[in-house]
């Protein structure tokens, strides 16, 4: 449930002008992944130096040192690192903002996020899961498993978890499409989606205020109330934040498991099937091992450094963009060895840092892979002979934005 780490066919940004060929993708756990190494200067999108640090060791350096933050990036020197605005670039935003009115404004919503707060809703997700596949039985074979399961699942329970429980998921998929793209919107359409998707959420908050509830919303408020120094601009961002993050991780890693589980990964679907311990420790893997999106696309979880500092043999100048690469980390050879066919229900060799570390860990990571490991144990346990219809690069992807999955994945069993 990590951004930073996420309707029409023009909704979805995916759909290429007509006689446009586009390139075959393969699907994210065959991409080539940089060699871990001491950190080297590359180039963003928009031409910005930006060092890449590569090394698990590293990798967590980046994410946890205070000298180097968010906030920066958004300082009236910093040089541009986006091309196309989106949800991410809010100075305002709790993801952009470091220290202590960062551990302020997160206070107001992680108590909801806690293990023991998540494990409070399993019984409630595995009923969503299971009643979704009760329809794509019903619906038969062959099916679309991202239409009937792997986008709805997410949707439903950050839905429910708010209290909005009549969200239109069709402008739910437009606004999500356009606060995470990269190239698939221009940036006055990007603007336009952000301003009504800005409006929705001082409505939601409008109407909490007047009328709270039990959910998320009202429950942010009432501690924002409590808590000076909190604007409303913060508040609404938070909310559409959490609107979107809520289900754009889990749906995207979900998708991805799944071409993996159902291609390469088949021999351990029916594993899958036997426990949900097993199903716990394969989620922390694949969600370790298959990125969320393309290096090229977002090269790492990016801060900027306020001073000086080494990273790994490296000295960094103050005032420089580093983005630390939490793919190459999680696969660095130093800590992990082997790979998904050898290690998928083994025990994490050392930390995954896809929910990212440090202050800005995720907070919904917990959430995340809660709904994973109860998506992939039940639908192993009641369709075990399931499998891909088409081989994966014929799949249609997501294109465009800052996350890569199946748009659509056709399945029979």
């Amino acid at each position: 449930m990590s951004a930073e780490n996420s309707a029409t066919g023009a909704g979805t940004g995916t759909v290429p002008n007509p006689g446009t060929a586009l390139t075959v993708l393969p699907p994210l756990h065959c991409l080539r992944l940089l060699e871990p190494g001491p950190p080297r200067l590359a180039a963003l999108p928009t031409g910005t130096p930006v060092w890449l640090v590569s090394r698990h060791t590293d990798v967590r350096q980046v994410l946890t040192d205070p000298r180097l933050g968010r906030a920066p990036l958004y300082a009236p020197d910093a040089p541009q690192v986006t091309r196309t605005p989106n949800l991410l670039d809010d100075p305002t935003a709790l993801l952009n903002i470091d220290g202590v009115e960062h551990q302020r404004l997160r206070r107001t919503v992680q108590r909801a996020f806690t293990p023991r707060a998540i494990a409070r809703w399993r019984p409630w997700v595995a009923s969503v899961v299971d009643g979704l596949i009760d329809e794509l039985l019903d619906r038969g074979s062959p099916a679309d498993i991202v239409a009937g399961y792997t986008r709805p699942l997410p949707v439903a329970v950050i839905s429910r978890l708010m209290g909005l429980d009549h969200l239109d998921t069709v402008r739910l998929e437009h606004w999500s499409d356009h606060a995470l793209a990269t190239t698939a919107f221009t940036a006055q359409e990007v603007r336009a989606a952000m301003r009504e998707f800005a409006g929705f959420g001082a409505e939601l908050v409008a109407e909490r205020r007047a009328s709270p509830g039990d959910d998320l919303v009202s429950g942010l408020l009432a501690a924002a109330d409590d808590t000076p120094g909190i604007t409303e601009e913060q508040i609404v961002t938070l909310v559409i934040g959490l609107v979107v993050a809520g289900h754009e991780t889990t749906m995207t890693a979900l998708g991805n498991a799944l071409v993996y589980l159902l291609g390469d990964g088949r021999d351990a679907w029916l594993r899958l099937a036997s426990d949900e311990q097993s199903a716990a420790a394969a989620t922390e893997q694949l969600l370790r091992a298959v990125p969320l999106g393309d290096a090229d696309v977002l090269p790492g979880l990016l801060r900027r450094a306020v001073e000086d500092i080494e990273i790994g043999g490296v000295r960094i100048p103050a005032g420089s963009v580093v983005a630390a690469d939490v793919t190459a980390a999680n696969s660095d050879p130093g800590v992990f060895t082997g790979d998904l066919l050898t290690e998928l229900f083994a025990p994490l060799a050392g930390s995954s840092y896809t929910f990212g570390a440090g202050p800005h860990h995720c907070l919904g990571a917990w959430l995340a892979r809660m709904e994973l490991e109860l998506a992939l144990h039940r639908l192993a346990r009641r369709l075990p002979a399931l499998r891909l219809t088409a081989p994966e690069d014929a799949i249609d992807w997501r294109r465009g934005l800052l996350t890569r999955s199946p748009q659509h994945l056709r399945v029979s069993w």
